[in-house]
Order: structure tokens, then C-alpha cells, then sequence
């Protein structure tokens, strides 16, 4: 699977972390995320993973920042994404399952390095419903 991530400052750590586990286990990744510390702006980051899942270049994203918040409204701002916050792996499964989102945003600063990476394996593992959900996220898109 052909998977796309970008972090700002808050995620080099959980961005490494994640890439090393997405590879061993076979995945391609479209590294779009900063590797320094130093104060950068998330949605430089979030637009190319929001492309990279838009135009079908990759089949999902992962983006970071220090509250999840600020790269996740970026990435949403194009049709056709949903990317969904996450915090918990049970979170990161419905989002894939009732609402087949395609993004998954991770918080740095309120989750561990081995949740983010649950949070992942979880959602790139879950499958999406359908049926009734799929009248519902019909309904996101303007």
C-alpha cells in the first residue's frame, strides 16, 4: 500500500517511528514531513498528503502536529478528504469504519509514540462499513 505522511516540528520523532513500522511491514510511504525540531508551518505539510490521497497517488495519509487540529482542517479543506483526529485506536477504527475517512491525524503532544503507532495499524487495518454509514458520508461533501 502506497501511503503518504507529513508533520510539522511537533512529529519528526512519531513521524520516523511510524515510517519504520509502515516499511517493515511492506509499505511504500510519500514523505512529505519535516525532520527538525525547528518552528515550521503545519499546512506546508498537510496540503502534499492531501493531494497525494486527492489525486489517488497514495491510498492514505498520515499527518502530525503538536494538537492534530491545525493539519487535519488543512487536509479537509480538500474535497474528497476526511481526515479524521485520532487519539486512541479505537477512535482511529471508527473513523475508518463509519466514516471511511482516508487521513488520520495524529496529536503529538497527547499521545505516546507506540499509541500513534496503534492509532495507524488500526486505521489502515479497518475496514469500512458501508451501507447506512455510506448515506451519511455522502452527506459531508458540499
Amino acid at each position: 500500500m502506497k501511503i503518504s505522511i507529513g508533520n510539522d516540528h511537533a512529529g519528526p520523532e512519531y513521524k520516523n517511528e511510524i515510517v519504520a513500522f509502515l516499511t517493515s511491514n511492506g509499505h511504500e510511504i510519500l514523505n512529505h514531513g519535516t525532520d527538525t525540531f525547528d518552528s515550521v508551518d503545519y499546512p506546508d505539510f498537510g496540503h502534499p498528503v492531501a493531494v497525494d490521497v486527492e489525486s489517488g497517488v497514495a491510498e492514505f495519509g498520515i499527518v502530525i502536529c503538536g494538537s492534530g487540529n491545525g493539519i487535519a482542517m488543512t487536509a479537509n479543506k480538500h474535497q474528497g478528504i476526511r481526515a479524521a483526529l485520532c487519539w486512541t485506536k479505537e477512535i482511529s477504527g471508527l473513523a475508518r469504519q463509519h466514516n471511511n475517512a482516508n487521513i488520520v491525524s495524529i496529536p503529538a503532544r497527547f499521545t505516546s509514540v507506540q499509541q500513534a503507532i496503534e492509532i495507524v495499524e488500526t486505521f489502515l487495518n479497518t475496514e469500512f462499513e458501508g451501507g447506512r454509514h455510506q448515506n451519511r458520508v455522502d452527506k459531508i461533501s458540499c
